[in-house]
């Protein structure tokens, strides 16, 4: 069984909901990164969504496209991006880790090299944005083959015959994107997410957690309430942006203990 598995296994024999923050590695210094992933995991993520620097993030709104220009500034790659799953490692050997980006830093690695060395770096899923459940057979069976969860993006436009084609290649937990957008639009409607998860759930026995537009304590409670996990990316990238360097860390630990609080209210 996965760490993703069991995460979600022990989350829900716990009667609770998985918190899941995203960050971009490598934002805003290279030295920082671990240090954030850690606060993290202190202040109550049960997964982390580590974003790899990408010079197109065309699913990913301004906040963040602005992080991965941050991090290629400061020359930070696939290679690097592992390097620091490596390091946080050292010390944290229980919480999941899950690289979202786009297939062309893994494509220049090569599915095999990159599996390998994701593996040995201690990560545990891979989510890449424009690799498409109908072209995904073969990746997804080489991450599978490696001990990697491929994780999936279902939209609110998503047919049941493709939710389907992700129950069956997918691992670990699917990702519902409550919006149509891009990251960090707003309008929630937590009514129309209830619905989509239904027909998910009809088709998927994986746990599916729900991202975009989740930006404080009262959206990730609303949002636990109907879903198995809360992934928050661009409220907390807009955190680091707009904190003094010496003060990025305090700052996360801060947001995402609400987050946190706003989660596990959901299950009182």
């Amino acid at each position: 069984m996965s760490r993703i598995s069991s995460t979600f296994d022990r989350i829900k024999r716990e009667g609770k909901k998985a918190l899941i923050p995203f960050i971009t590695a490598g934002d805003p210094g290279k030295g920082l990164t671990v240090l954030i992933m850690h606060a993290l995991v202190e202040a109550g993520a049960d997964i982390i969504e580590l974003g790899v620097p990408f010079s197109d993030p065309m699913a990913d709104g301004p906040v963040i496209q602005r992080a991965s220009e941050r991090a290629l500034a400061n020359k930070v790659g696939l290679k690097d991006v592992l390097a620091m799953v490596a390091e946080f490692r050292k010390t944290n050997a229980e919480t999941p880790v899950v690289l979202m980006g786009y297939a062309n830093p893994v494509e220049r690695m090569g599915y095999e090299a990159f599996s390998r060395a994701a593996k040995e770096a201690g990560v545990d899923g891979v989510l890449t944005v424009d690799i498409p459940p109908e072209e995904s057979q073969g990746v997804a069976d080489v991450f599978k083959s490696h001990g990697l969860d491929p994780i999936f993006l279902l939209s609110p436009t998503t047919p049941e015959s493709r939710i389907e084609q992700v129950a069956k290649a997918a691992g670990g937990f699917v990702y519902y994107v409550s919006l149509k957008g891009v990251t960090g639009s707003a309008n929630l409607d937590t009514e129309d997410v209830a619905k989509k998860i239904a027909m998910i759930r009809s088709h998927c026995a994986l746990p599916v957690g729900v991202g975009f537009g989740i930006r404080d304590a009262q959206t990730a409670e609303a949002i636990a309430r109907i879903a198995d996990a809360v992934v928050v990316g661009s409220r907390i990238v807009g955190e680091i942006e707009n904190a003094p360097e010496n003060e990025v860390v305090n700052r996360v630990k801060y947001l995402v203990e609400a987050l946190r609080r706003g989660v596990d209210a959901a299950s009182r």
